[in-house]
């Protein structure tokens, strides 16, 4: 897991081909103006679910994981609390990978929390299982889906 402020992403644009391109978007669009929907960069390969989630405990949020996709959180207007625990720690399975939708959810408790602010972003590859959207109320949030490059 990653956590940047959205200022400094320039320090981890080598990290994925299509950080520059998902980071220059985010600089020079104000999505929280933007309605709720999925916002297309590269296809398949690099999108956003611009998006406003009711927040959850952490009692009763799950632990997600991927496989073929890098998470970005992001919070727009209010703070958000993302577990995480090492996918490979993650023991108490939920549902099977559903590869239509590149996810699978535990029952684990997380082992560290962290509070996300508005320009802020929490970057989750596929060995870090996590449990977004944890507060109260519901909040504007993107989520970007960057594929990974194999």
């Amino acid at each position: 897991m990653i956590l940047v402020n959205l200022h400094d992403t320039a320090t981890i644009c080598h990290l994925h081909p299509a950080f520059e391109t998902l980071f220059n978007y985010i600089a020079s669009h104000n999505l929280l103006e933007m309605p709720c929907g999925r916002i297309e960069l590269d296809g398949e390969r690099l999108f956003i679910n611009n998006d406003m989630p009711t927040l959850r405990t952490a009692e009763e949020q799950t632990i997600e994981v991927h496989r073929r996709y890098i998470d970005v959180h992001i919070p727009l207007d209010h703070d958000e609390i993302i577990g995480w625990k090492a996918t490979r720690n993650c023991i108490d399975l939920i549902s099977e990978y559903e590869s239509d939708k590149d996810r699978m959810f535990y029952r684990d408790t997380p082992t560290t929390y962290i509070t996300l602010h508005p320009g802020e972003a929490c970057i989750c590859y596929p060995e870090d299982g996590h449990a977004p959207i944890i507060g109260t109320g519901t909040m504007r949030k993107a989520v970007a889906k960057v594929l990974l490059d194999k």
